[in-house]
């Protein structure tokens, strides 16, 4: 391989990686501030041992997130140093933005909801719940602007060459707002967050059905059942309309991905909706085939059943064409992982409703075992999003090959991939057993039952003592 395949495939590798944790960390910050709201507004000893619980679980996650991040962020100076130089004016702000803002203030809060439930007042409690749950937000948004920036750019000029041709060498931030807020920020970001509330909710569920299976730590246990059903249900719903409303940008601002995607090779009029199928061969001489919607695609995209939806043949220079097999086949098996969520998290909520949910053993036990479901959805997606683009590295303005270090060599790159692999088989090893060790001894105990349970031993010794 050469140096531009080895150097995406360790980027690949290590954003993979990387966005597993900030994937559960933004969902159970979010279930942290719900559950801490809750419990200063009804003062519940229960929600108090809930609260510190998804506390620890989101510690343990945050500091894997935040080593892993850091070998990702490393990169962009080691493998991709030319593509640093060229975008380095516009992601300054942002990245930085990121680090400084955002990391310290949720990194800072979680220590006062973890460590100092029992040095500050209920209510600055509260607000710290509040502030981690915004401050992962805040990390999600900036770290977005920076990739949506290499999806759709605006706000800058070329230097030395304004017409951005081939002696350009950086890109000049020229506005700031219009960088940040370009077209693909928004609906990357309410969707990138509504599956990350998923994500943690399908978590905190899967920990919660393990405990009601096991009869243990019921009372923080049906709390946890409930929140997360409600919330995975809601978020699914969330997840889906902000899928759609991404999906459409990606129709107007880079066609060519979307049309990989939906596998359409010519642009004619009712273009049939694909559910699942092959996808078109990388030359499109083989169309998909498809089991689907007729006109179902033009009918979604602009109410219009007989609207012309514009293919791969739009661009008649193929080398621009984005890998199609991967991108179409990633796309329809998101889109099908997050059906499949919606269905196990409507029959939870119907359940829940019937108040029967404890007694579905078969429902929990397919909650434990879709904890990954929207963790793989996410990885998917997030593949799409970034294969879809080439070849591209920044959209219509830099090629991939033409973003690397040129002072790396293959085996520098494939030596460092290989350490790369070990130290994360490691730190992924490390988290599992950090957690399993967590959820196993599970929430602190109902103070009342445990004085309970004392004034039990204590009689029957007294008892034994009498006779």
């Amino acid at each position: 391989m050469d140096v531009v395949q080895l150097s995406r495939i360790q980027f690949a590798l290590t954003i993979s990686f990387h966005f597993i944790f900030p994937s559960i960390t933004i969902g159970l910050a979010g279930l942290i501030a719900i559950t801490e709201t809750l419990r200063w507004r009804t003062k519940r000893d229960v929600y108090d041992r809930m609260a510190v619980f998804l506390a620890k679980l989101f510690a343990v996650t945050f500091v894997i997130g935040v080593v892993s991040g850091v070998v990702m962020e490393f990169q962009f100076g080691t493998n991709w140093s030319t593509f640093s130089a060229y975008v380095g004016d516009i992601f300054g702000a942002p990245l930085a933005a990121e680090g400084v803002f955002a990391f310290f203030l949720e990194s800072a809060f979680v220590g006062i909801v973890l460590f100092g439930r029992d040095r500050v007042s209920s209510t600055v409690r509260w607000i710290s719940g509040l502030l981690v749950a915004f401050g992962t937000l805040l990390s999600a948004f900036w770290i977005l602007v920076a990739n949506s920036f290499m999806q759709t750019p605006a706000g800058y000029t070329c230097s030395p060459d304004p017409a951005c041709g081939p002696t350009t060498t950086k890109l000049v931030l020229t506005n700031f707002w219009a960088a940040v807020f370009n077209p693909s920020t928004l609906p990357r970001f309410f969707h990138t967050v509504a599956a990350c509330y998923v994500a943690g909710a399908f978590f905190l569920l899967g920990v919660a059905a393990w405990y009601v299976l096991r009869q243990r730590n019921l009372d923080v246990a049906r709390l946890m059942l409930r929140m997360g059903i409600i919330v995975a249900f809601l978020g699914s719903g969330a997840m889906f309309a902000s899928g759609d409303l991404q999906t459409r940008e990606v129709a107007q601002y880079q066609p060519l991905k979307f049309a990989a995607m939906e596998g359409v090779c010519k642009t004619e009029p009712n273009v049939e909706l694909a559910i699942f199928g092959l996808p078109p061969s990388q030359d499109c001489t083989t169309q998909a085939t498809t089991v689907g919607v007729p006109d179902g695609l033009s009918l979604m995209m602009n109410l219009d059943p007989n609207s012309t939806i514009k293919g791969l043949d739009q661009q008649s220079d193929q080398s621009l064409w984005p890998p199609i097999s991967t991108t179409f086949t990633g796309f329809h098996m998101m889109v099908g992982i997050g059906a499949l969520m919606m269905l196990l998290m409507t029959l939870g909520a119907f359940f829940l409703w019937r108040r029967s949910v404890e007694r579905q053993r078969w429902w929990l036990k397919l909650a434990v075992l879709a904890i990954p479901l929207p963790l793989l959805a996410i990885e998917i997606g997030w593949m799409v999003a970034e294969v879809g683009r080439q070849p591209w590295i920044v959209q219509g303005l830099m090629k991939t090959s033409a973003g690397v270090s040129p002072g790396v060599s293959s085996t520098d790159v494939a030596a460092s991939l290989i350490g790369i692999l070990l130290m994360y088989t490691l730190l992924f090893g490390l988290w599992l057993y950090s957690l399993a060790k967590e959820i196993r001894r599970g929430p602190e105990q109902d103070p009342s039952v445990v004085a309970a349970a004392a004034s039990s031993v204590v009689a029957a010794v007294k008892s034994a003592g009498g006779r």
